[in-house]
């Protein structure tokens, strides 16, 4: 070849941001744009939220989340949530580790199942494990002879939440554990580590950032999960009620303050979601850095 080219790739685009050359009101102008629309459909709304649910005074307020019904909606779905979690968080870590360490037939399948729940409606979810489970189901009889209670009952309210969140948790470690590879895995097992020893020191640390903040995302849909919970509850008051299968039966009522209390606390419960979500962006982007 004629002649040595020089193999030097810095200050290239790929490696720097490109200039923006737009006009300043352009810039102006989308951000504006995106703020009112963001005000308009997110902040007006949660707004409201507090507002109506603190219109009759802090006492109707205190009163709406500490009757015994609410009390046992709020108990029902933190304990959901609990539940479908940590399951949801093993199934994620062991689905991620499968489809990133593995190559078997069946993977593209497997990736697919998993991203099922988001293009079924959680109704249709609902629907499945009533044809299952309920009285008249596949197995309603073999569960009733031996008073086994799925529908109407803790059991199904925990499928159907399992059911939408399984996604997101396994979605979080994919990509990640894509990106880093077997490297390390490998070698660790080349210096006479074992299967569970390279899990607990290598892999885990590796992935714990993305794997608290899929339990994040995931308990944030478990916990305002409405459609599947709907149709395999019952909407038992006191008993299989979550918080927003409640917040509907008191709107209903037209028990509207009510209503917007306890809708107010799931608020609250977001926002607090959000705050340690962008905290462990944050804590990732640094220990990047």
């Amino acid at each position: 070849m004629g002649g040595n080219i020089p193999l030097n790739f810095t200050n290239t685009s790929l490696g720097s941001p490109r200039e923006a050359k737009d006009p300043k009101w352009v810039k102006w102008l989308l951000i504006s744009i995106a703020l009112s629309f963001l005000g308009l459909f997110l902040i007006l709304p949660l707004v409201t939220v507090f507002v109506q649910a603190f219109e009759k005074g802090f006492a109707v307020y205190l009163e709406a989340i500490t009757n015994p019904e609410a009390l046992s909606a709020i108990k029902l779905t933190l304990m959901v949530a609990i539940i479908a979690v940590p399951l949801n968080a093993v199934f994620g870590i062991m689905a991620a580790w499968a489809i990133t360490k593995f190559h078997f037939k069946g993977k593209n399948l497997l990736i697919t199942l998993i991203d099922l729940p988001f293009a079924v409606s959680p109704v249709i979810a609902g629907l499945i494990f009533v044809l299952l489970f309920g009285s008249q189901g596949i197995f309603g009889e073999w569960l009733f002879e031996r008073d086994i209670k799925i529908i109407f009952a803790l059991p199904g309210i925990v499928l159907a939440t399992i059911f939408v969140t399984i996604p997101f948790i396994a979605r979080e470690l994919i990509p990640l554990m894509q990106a880093q590879g077997t490297a390390e895995e490998e070698a660790s097992i080349t210096l006479g580590a074992g299967g569970w020893r390279t899990f607990w020191h290598v892999t885990l640390p590796n992935i714990k950032w993305a794997l608290l903040y899929g339990m994040i995302l995931c308990n944030a849909r478990a916990i305002g999960e409405f459609g599947g919970v709907s149709v395999v509850s019952g909407h038992i008051r006191g008993l299989t009620n979550t918080m927003p299968l409640h917040i509907e039966i008191l709107y209903g009522e037209y028990q509207f303050a009510a209503a917007f209390a306890v809708a107010s606390l799931m608020s609250i419960m977001a926002i607090f979601t959000l705050i340690i979500k962008n905290i462990l962006e944050w804590h990732g982007k640094n220990r990047r850095a």
